[in-house]
């Protein structure tokens, strides 16, 4: 693998740069967030060590611009830090940070932790095949664009948001925020299974239209299920699954297609929903015209307590404006072209 180690500290930098040499990885090294910056930047980077503390940006800053960026492949990050206070770790977690090194650095536990990392960078390949069945699903659907893009980067954004939401956070780690990333795309699967008649449909659909199109959750929650229970080890597919089946559910228990309420909602659905939402009132589609960002961000205001639930609302309110900029970013080109008139 090619490593990044980012440390003012000479010690602690050779310690790592010999041991990492030692296990046959590329290592390039930086003494301040700057230059760590300048090579994440203009280098295909597999892994960052990044010490918390250092002139410039700080470990957990340069974190964020990484999960901020738009790569094309996965960095997997570790802070390198003597801090070791649950507020420290939510930090971290919430910065996007994959794992934490302890200083003074250890050369075991160093080894295990690129171990770890090695292990996780091979499941890329998985993700690029979730993502593929994803788009293959949603073709079907000309109107989508970059949704998938839109929806799981959202997610994304919003599990980090929660890492230190009381009663939700523990539930969130870098493990968490990774599979929603990669298992989210998934949530309209389902779409698959229905008639070209009812999903293609460019008008208003009927009441037992509707009661079709509906079956889509189900039909996605099933073919997930039915890989889950062969592979019963695959966390992504319990988690796919969940949001297949869940993400059209509704906190007040009206949702669809179980009426699931409150925390019976899975956690990963309802943070899909969120996104799901969102991105559904911004875009445009033949039957309607796109919402402002800020008319979505109300409408979604409005839905705590009843759609959704309070506290990822208030989540999502804290994070609304970095949305605003993916929705720009990722827009659709036929919406580009529209904007750019």
């Amino acid at each position: 693998m090619n490593i990044l180690i980012a440390d003012d500290d000479d010690v602690t930098r050779e310690i790592a740069l010999h041991q990492l040499l030692h296990l046959g990885h590329q290592v390039q090294t930086a003494c301040d967030g700057e230059d760590a910056w300048e090579q994440i930047t203009d280098s295909d980077l597999d892994v960052a060590i990044l010490d918390w503390d250092m002139p410039g940006w700080t470990g957990p800053e340069l974190c964020r611009r990484i999960r901020e960026s738009d790569r094309e492949h996965y960095l997997y990050v570790m802070l390198l830090t003597a801090r070791n206070r649950p507020e420290h770790v939510v930090q971290g977690l919430r910065s996007g940070a994959d794992a934490f090194v302890t200083k003074p650095i250890g050369v075991d536990e160093l080894t295990a932790r690129i171990e770890v990392a090695e292990r996780m960078l091979a499941m890329e390949t998985r993700d690029v095949a979730i993502f593929a069945l994803a788009r293959l699903a949603e073709s079907r659907d000309p109107e989508t664009g970059q949704h998938l893009e839109r929806v799981r980067t959202y997610a994304r954004a919003l599990a980090q948001e929660m890492a230190d939401v009381k009663g939700l956070g523990d539930h969130v780690d870098g493990e968490f925020i990774r599979l929603i990333y990669a298992t989210s795309p998934l949530h309209d699967i389902g779409k698959v299974g229905i008639p070209d008649a009812v999903l293609l449909k460019p008008g208003k659909l009927t009441l037992d239209e509707f009661t079709i199109m509906k079956r889509h959750a189900t039909i996605g929650a099933e073919t997930l299920d039915a890989a889950f229970q062969k592979f019963p080890r695959a966390r992504f597919l319990q988690m796919a699954c969940e949001i297949a089946a869940s993400h059209h559910e509704r906190w007040d228990g009206t949702g669809y297609p179980r009426g699931l309420r409150g925390n019976d909602i899975p956690l990963s659905a309802r943070i899909v929903s969120i996104a799901d939402v969102y991105d559904a009132l911004t875009s445009k589609r033949v039957y309607k015209d796109a919402f402002t960002h800020e008319n979505a961000v109300q409408i979604i205001r409005e839905g705590a307590g009843t759609q959704f639930d309070t506290r990822l609302v208030a989540a999502f309110l804290r994070i609304a404006d970095g949305w605003q900029r993916v929705s720009a970013e990722l827009r659709d080109p036929v919406e580009s072209e529209l904007v750019l008139a």
